[in-house]
């Protein structure tokens, strides 16, 4: 596993860094650029911008310049529209916030997504099957788009007991909205492949067996379904998990968090690609992080499997 983990890691590196050529070619090959306007600037002006975040080099030598700045000394350049501010600066100031509604959605989406899947494969064909299948087709046709209001209409407009927007690290009233809004779906998305999952393993030769050899069935449910019925469940939770903490444009705007998602959205409409390129590579860098950690999770869980 170890040897694994460093073939990974040795593959992970170029993979990352051929995501950043390729972003970066991309985006300089968009029409426009960060300084189109409606009303043009003057070619004076125009020239002196491009020349102060050097974009007036070729191309080889921008992506140059970016790999060295990142590499050497982790620095993701300044901001085009902020200029004030650096790329690092605007995503330390919005991640903190997304890390912290987004992993809380997370652990509420698996939380209860696991135990209503689980809790409707023991008890298939039963109340409590229909009443968790019901919990979690409700949720689903509830995106977080059509979740956000409501969540506000209920608990601001008519309960008044939380507040409608904003953002607090000292006040959890203002994280509840937010978790609920993001991690409703996922958690409904989750129960489903649990209670497929369940109810697959659960039918197998070896639940057969240990039930025929009297074993009780807390411990057929816990030690001999529960570990392989996750496989699934593990695959789907990686890139979930990452999109969740990485924002969600929807929650940042509606909730006016302040996270990362609206500041990704901004750059985009603002053209401003370097705080493009630093949400596109936190993502990328994710990515890789959680697929490696599945991958180990898998090997743990089914020792079977090798690589």
């Amino acid at each position: 596993m170890l040897a694994y983990i460093v073939r990974r890691l040795a593959v992970a590196i170029p993979t990352l860094l051929l995501l950043i050529v390729f972003s970066f070619l991309l985006m300089h090959m968009a029409p426009g650029g960060p300084f189109t306007q409606e009303r043009e600037l003057p070619a004076q002006v125009l020239a002196n911008l491009n020349a102060k975040y050097g974009l007036d080099q070729p191309l080889w030598r921008q992506i140059w310049n970016y790999l060295y700045g990142i590499v050497v000394h982790f620095d993701f350049g300044p901001s085009f529209v902020y200029p004030d501010r650096t790329v690092n600066q605007l995503i330390a100031a919005g991640f903190p916030v997304t890390l912290t509604y987004g992993t809380l959605s997370f652990a509420l989406a698996v939380l209860i997504g696991v135990a209503l899947g689980v809790i409707a494969a023991i008890r298939h064909n039963s109340f409590w099957d229909y009443m968790a299948v019901g919990v979690s087709i409700g949720a689903q046709v509830l995106p977080n788009f059509v979740m956000a209001p409501i969540l506000v209409l209920i608990f601001t407009l008519w309960y008044r007991l939380l507040p409608g927007g904003g953002w607090s690290f000292n006040d959890p009233s203002f994280w509840v909205m937010p978790v609920i809004a993001l991690g409703t779906s996922y958690m409904a998305s989750i129960a489903r492949i649990t209670r497929s999952s369940m109810l697959e393993v659960l039918g197998s030769n070896h639940i057969r067996t240990a039930r025929a050899k009297g074993m009780p069935e807390r411990r057929v449910i816990m030690r001999h379904a529960l570990k392989p019925a996750m496989l699934p469940v593990i695959s789907y939770l990686g890139p979930v998990f990452v999109s969740m903490i990485t924002g969600s444009v929807v929650i940042d705007i509606y909730f006016s968090t302040g996270g990362i998602g609206k500041a990704f959205v901004d750059s985009a409409l603002n053209r401003d690609y370097a705080v493009m390129m630093g949400v596109t590579i936190l993502v990328g860098a994710l990515t890789i992080l959680f697929n490696l950690v599945v991958d180990i999770l898998y090997a743990w869980i089914d020792p079977k499997i090798r690589y």
